[in-house]
């Protein structure tokens, strides 16, 4: 299969050089510094401190010109939910009739509608997909879904440091079991990722939103690890609010979640003295993933008819904070 990653950064480029040294025919798209190391030295990917995995090298193809990625089977999307909409247009020529889009991206996705029958069936968040510029260039039918639950950051240009995890559940937005997404799991598979193909991924992604939700931006606001605010009993106390706001919003969409809010929260307290992906953003100058976690929830609460009043008092708080932190930083 002929891969192309749009967007080789630390989570794009991991699952690239995996592939790659799997024997997988790849593309990483890149730009800046990093382009230009992976161009010389290819990719690199280390462990953490302490891990007994091996570093690798990679060798993919690199490229800058999204014009010479033509004729891909899969076309994965490896840039954070606020960067797809400068990117999707230059997606368009790139989708071919057989063409897969995997989609990488943390919170409701543009896509979670698209195959809806019923009063929400093609509804399209603002906060998510401003314009309609994703779904206008990216069509609902090309499009399979993932959920990231492995760790890596950019430790220099050209080098990827693998922190924790190795899987990522693949699912039809539809929750059928398809030929191209098994296809694509056995890809990932010989890469040395876990990539189980489940029929529930939405379910599954509101999983995943009921932590992120609450714990990312009120990392942002205080700083905090998961550890920290999960022991904090006024924080632990804010996060079951906000978590129960999610949880409502989910049950109105008919999706029963398979875990507690005190589960989630144990399961986050459990992970230690981690930074969210929202805080290490901030602290780098980055704009955060808020929008498509907080501002999604917030906007589907709204309607929904569903009070949101915890999670949009913390969803203002942290974009305000971000804005700042972007004006002081240009």
């Amino acid at each position: 299969m002929r891969f192309l990653i749009a967007g080789a950064g630390a989570i794009g480029g991991y699952i690239g050089a995996k592939l790659a040294n799997a024997g997988e025919d790849v593309t990483l798209f890149a730009r800046g510094g990093h382009l230009a190391a992976m161009q010389q030295h290819g990719v690199r990917v280390i462990p953490a401190e302490g891990s007994d995995e091996a570093a690798f090298e990679a060798h993919p193809h690199i490229t800058s010109d999204l014009s010479t990625a033509t004729g891909m089977d899969v076309i994965i999307l490896g840039v954070k939910a606020h960067g797809l909409t400068g990117l999707a247009p230059h997606i368009t020529p790139l989708i071919g009739p057989n063409t897969t889009v995997l989609s990488t991206q943390n919170g409701i996705p543009w896509w979670y509608f698209a195959h809806d029958t019923g009063e929400l069936a093609g509804l399209r968040l603002e906060s998510v997909d401003p314009g309609g510029m994703i779904s206008n260039a990216i069509p609902a039918g090309s499009v399979v879904g993932s959920l990231v639950y492995f760790a890596t950051d950019l430790a220099e240009p050209g080098v990827i440091r693998h922190i924790e995890g190795n899987r990522i559940s693949l699912g039809e937005p539809d929750g059928t079991r398809s030929d191209r997404i098994k296809a694509i799991a056995e890809a990932f598979i010989k890469g040395g990722l876990r990539a189980p193909v489940t029929t529930r991924l939405r379910s599954e992604l509101f999983v995943k939103l009921l932590g992120n939700a609450a714990f990312n931006p009120i990392s942002a606001l205080t700083r905090a690890t998961l550890v920290k605010m999960a022991q904090d009993p006024n924080i632990r106390a804010l996060v079951t609010e906000i978590m129960t706001e999610v949880s409502a919003i989910a049950a109105r969409l008919g999706i029963t979640l398979p875990v507690t809010i005190e589960q989630r929260i144990a399961g986050a307290e459990a992970v230690g003295e981690h930074k969210t992906s929202m805080l290490q953003d901030l602290e780098l100058g980055r704009p955060m993933e808020l929008d498509c976690i907080a501002g999604a929830l917030v906007e589907l609460g709204t309607k929904l008819g569903i009070p949101t009043p915890n999670l949009k008092a913390v969803y203002a708080l942290t974009r305000l904070l971000g804005e700042t932190t972007q004006a002081k930083a240009s």
